[in-house]
């Protein structure tokens, strides 16, 4: 999975990359509008109170900019960040120890918070809520419960999976964001600044090529521009014009609405072994031998944003765009209805 090039999923090795072109400020952050106007209005209100941020919640498809908004958020509020994820944090004990370290008003950001167990989850509520740790000393009878009080903090929880959240860790967040797909004109800018901290030298046409098959994700758009740079320095002068760009993604696969091979494959299996549905996930998994949750993860929010697939509660199924996209004449409800034989009236 991770070695397709559109995989919003973060590599190890481009962590550094990363860092260096993540903005620092709310003002430098391209897109997510409304999510910026309200962290804004809850900042300077925390700020003017002179408390802790209340806790927030960051949701949406991987390489939106969670990560990024939580850094931004502990630069806004000038404290500290501790980065950690959910399957680091195997005990509570583990979870203890990092909040006890905290400084008052620090942000605890946690990626994949949907994968914390249940007993760290436990010790999580009274930290939440009351800024406090139950510790249980002793064992059976004698054991007793101290309440052990740690600084204010502010909690950033990001997932992909917000449905997996239990309900009470839910409801413990005081403000829940959904990052969406970024538009066409914010993808273009951050390729455009992207290109500027990188020293990549781009003309006018090289930008909307790239942002075009960038999936709106802004991981995947840096990803491609490097891959381009690449290209246009061993194939071409070191510049990135359309042409290059054109060339560089065509060889990669990634055709104009920003599919690879194993996007068209998820749609081909569907239309072509499965009459377009309606499939289950678990039998289009088999059938290109791919995991479901991968499938359901990387692969269907795009092509459900593109109007190329539907969820419906017997299965997934093809839209007659796909069919269009894939130059497959359509059979879908319509077209079988209208070559169905005309029934007899009664009486």
């Amino acid at each position: 999975m991770q070695d397709r090039i559109v995989s919003a999923k973060a590599r190890p090795e481009e962590a550094a990359t990363e860092t260096s072109l993540r903005p620092r400020r709310l003002d430098e952050y391209v897109g997510q509008e409304k999510v910026k106007e309200n962290l804004h209005i809850a900042i300077q209100a925390a700020r003017k109170r002179g408390e802790p941020l209340d806790h927030v919640l960051l949701y949406g498809p991987p390489g939106l900019g969670k990560t990024t908004l939580a850094n931004i958020i502990a630069a806004e509020m000038g404290v500290s960040i501790r980065v950690t994820s959910g399957p680091a944090i195997e005990r509570p004990g583990d979870l203890a120890a990092i909040l006890t370290s905290l400084k008052q008003h620090d942000v605890l950001f946690i990626d994949e918070v949907h994968r914390l167990s249940r007993g760290v989850e436990e010790v999580l509520y009274p930290a939440m809520e009351d800024y406090a740790l139950d510790i249980v000393v002793g064992k059976g009878p004698t054991a007793k419960s101290i309440r052990l009080k740690i600084p204010r903090f502010t909690l950033i929880g990001a997932t992909t999976r917000y449905a997996m959240l239990s309900a009470p860790l839910r409801d413990r967040f005081g403000s829940v964001f959904r990052l969406d797909f970024y538009t066409r004109e914010a993808i273009e800018t951050i390729v455009a600044r992207s290109a500027r901290i990188l020293g990549v030298k781009c003309d006018d046409g090289a930008v909307p090529e790239i942002g075009g098959r960038s999936r709106g994700t802004p991981r995947v758009a840096n990803r491609l521009l490097k891959r381009v740079r690449d290209y246009a320095e061993v194939m071409g002068n070191g510049i990135a014009t359309q042409a290059i760009a054109d060339e560089a993604l065509t060889k990669l696969e990634i055709d104009a609405r920003g599919l690879d091979h194993m996007d068209r494959q998820v749609l081909r299996a569907i239309i072509e072994k499965f009459g377009g549905g309606p499939v289950g996930l678990e039998t289009i998994a088999t059938a290109i031998s791919e995991e479901a949750d991968t499938i359901m993860d990387i692969y269907e929010p795009y092509l459900i944003q593109l109007g190329f697939l539907s969820r419906t509660p017997r299965g997934r199924m093809a839209t007659a765009l796909a069919y269009d996209y894939l130059d497959i004449p359509y059979s879908g409800p319509v077209a079988q209805q209208a070559v169905q034989p005309s029934l007899p009236l009664d009486g």
